[in-house]
């Protein structure tokens, strides 16, 4: 049986086919229709015909997507790509590829990827961690996502930062309407605001981390700043989860000083004498959106 796996990012969407021992068949990307719904649909149908013309075989399709399927409407909420939102896509998709379609959060399918054959393959608790353009958290137990009474479970990234400082309080503004979440400090956008607020240079992400890198005194300060926040709101997801394993995703999951020093700054707000949780990278990247996907259909997270 294949197993097809889709990635609906804001930028691309990517096809995935894996057999059902994990090994992968096929993976194919296009470009998203920006601000199109009708066009994202047809793009997404397209894939998987085409694939399915290339190997010869139908498959099962699970779909990774931004935001996450309403228990009220059955349509799409709190959707970045905001044409998503309030958008029948389940039922949409099922009428155009005539079959049953599984449709996740892209943070809960990150974390199923890596809890299935990935980095924290085994782990009973998972907790995935996506720190890109936004921060989000997928949560995985005994091999299937929890989802949650309202579909939110993981959604870390609009908490208030735990145990703020005088001078991190009220915090920035966030598209959710308050300030102070814990996206507006942790997300790639998040931490390059941080930075021109404390230096008044305009550095994304990486360059920041490539100037503390290089001992640059102002970026040393930011990302040593960064990590103090990062420790803080994990501990706060260990008191509440204690899983076994968190893995980072998304491009600042990228910078190897996060897995030696986070884990060396929590441990003053954890309560607990010991912390044997691991803060692990991800095996597949920016693959575990689709592969997660694909997995929905597996015998273990079905």
């Amino acid at each position: 049986m294949i197993l097809f796996g889709i990635d609906l990012g804001g930028t691309k969407i990517e096809i995935l086919a894996l057999d059902e021992s994990g090994r992968e068949r096929l993976r194919k990307r296009v470009a998203t229709p920006a601000g199109d719904y009708a066009a994202t649909v047809a793009a997404i149908t397209a894939l998987v015909h085409d694939a399915e013309r290339e190997l010869g075989e139908t498959g099962s399709v699970g779909i990774a997507t931004p935001g996450a399927v309403s228990r009220l409407t059955g349509r799409i909420k709190n959707a970045n790509s905001t044409c998503l939102n309030g958008q029948p896509l389940v039922d949409d998709l099922q009428r155009v590829l005539q079959r049953e379609i599984r449709i996740e959060n892209d943070a809960n399918c990150f974390a199923l990827s890596e809890a299935t054959d990935g980095a924290a393959a085994g782990a009973a608790v998972v907790f995935g961690v996506i720190l890109g353009t936004g921060v989000g958290g997928g949560i995985v137990v005994h091999g299937r996502t929890l989802v949650g009474a309202n579909a939110i479970a993981g959604e870390w990234g609009h908490n208030p930062l735990p145990w703020p400082a005088d001078d991190e309080r009220p915090g920035n503004a966030c598209y959710c309407g308050r300030a102070g979440c814990i996206e507006t400090w942790l997300s790639g956008p998040g931490l390059a605001q941080n930075f021109f607020q404390l230096d008044g240079r305009r550095l994304d992400a990486a360059a920041i981390a490539q100037a503390a890198a290089g001992g640059d005194a102002r970026a040393e300060v930011a990302m040593a700043a960064y990590e103090e926040r990062l420790a803080k709101s994990l501990a706060s997801v260990i008191n509440l989860l204690d899983p076994d394993v968190i893995v980072l995703g998304g491009g600042l999951s990228n910078l190897a000083r996060l897995y030696r020093n986070v884990p060396l700054r929590w441990g003053r707000y954890l309560f607990s004498d010991a912390v044997v949780t691991q803060l692990v990278p991800p095996r597949y990247g920016d693959a575990s959106g689709a592969r997660g996907a694909a997995w929905l259909w597996s015998d273990a997270a079905g």
